[in-house]
């Protein structure tokens, strides 16, 4: 951890834990072996310590924003663990489904359909 400032790990630690939950952070950590654990450390610092923890833009926001840009680049695990995490921050179903509606327009029909398949599977388990 010494590439990294502990408060903003910490700050970020905090967060990531608001929005995806504790339960699914902890498990991610504790399987962090000594080839993965940096890129876990790194990026709750970086991604969740930096990039989420300002007042600049709140957490609902900033879930809506991740699911259009996870979902533009087809990364289905990650917008998957997103939509769980958009959910825990207030973003509606319909709000959902206006996101998808615009991953479908600039990326494309097929890519918006995927998303479909995934949300309706993260919305059935709430």
């Amino acid at each position: 951890m010494s590439a990294f400032d502990e408060d903003l790990f910490l700050k970020g630690l905090e967060q990531r834990k608001a929005t995806l939950g504790a339960e699914y952070v902890e498990k991610n950590l504790a399987a962090a072996d000594e080839f993965t654990r940096p890129i876990q450390e790194a990026m709750t610092a970086w991604c969740w310590g930096f990039g989420w923890v300002d007042d600049v833009i709140d957490a609902k926001t900033r879930s809506m924003m991740n699911l259009s840009m996870i979902g533009a680049l087809g990364k289905m695990a990650e917008w998957e663990t997103h939509c769980r995490g958009a959910i825990n921050n207030g973003v509606s179903q319909d709000e959902i489904r206006a996101i998808i509606h615009v991953i479908g327009i600039y990326c494309g029909v097929p890519q918006a359909l995927e998303c479909f398949r995934v949300a309706r599977r993260v919305l059935e388990e709430t």
